[in-house]
């Protein structure tokens, strides 16, 4: 074999690899849904608490690194004691708001049994992207905020921090 047929081949390989990987993410935003009862219905969230944790924390890991150079660049950080606060209580508060869909959804079972189409994947993919976003969005407007008075601050020689 000679070396473009084998770097055509590993090429292949790549892309093959990486289209798992990619199917493998597909499948866990567009899950089948749990079996219908409530055990089950717990049982298919659970499953997928790690992943969930995983991706906000990537999000808040974005977020907290944005913040810490903002603050590093305006001679204002200092304060992680504080940071570190923020982000258990928001893995906590992420966690509590998570276990609000299997309850969700087992109510909705209970109430409708049947006749109403399983709800898991759509609202684990909203709470996902409303998790995400708190993750990003709160911090940065709070370092947005931050950034215009200092900036103010310094037009009007105030001095603050």
């Amino acid at each position: 074999m000679d070396v473009s047929t084998s770097s055509r081949l590993a090429t292949l390989g790549e892309v093959s690899e990486g289209r798992r990987a990619g199917a493998a993410f597909v499948d866990f935003l567009y899950p089948s849904p749990a079996k219908r009862s409530v055990g089950g219905i717990f049982k298919w969230w659970e499953k997928r608490r790690l992943g969930y944790n995983a991706i906000v924390g990537a999000g808040g890991t974005v977020s907290l690194g944005v913040i810490m150079l903002v603050e590093r660049l305006l001679g204002t950080g200092g304060g992680q004691g504080g940071i570190l606060t923020g982000v258990i209580v928001t893995g906590l508060l992420a966690n509590v708001c998570y276990t609000l869909g299997p309850v969700t959804e087992s109510l909705l079972h209970k109430l409708w049994g049947r006749d109403v189409r399983p709800v898991g994947p759509h609202l684990f993919r909203a709470g996902l992207i409303f998790s995400v976003g708190l993750t990003f969005m709160l911090p940065m407007m709070v370092t947005a905020v931050r950034v215009v008075a200092w900036f103010v601050s310094g037009l009007l020689g105030l001095g603050l921090p």
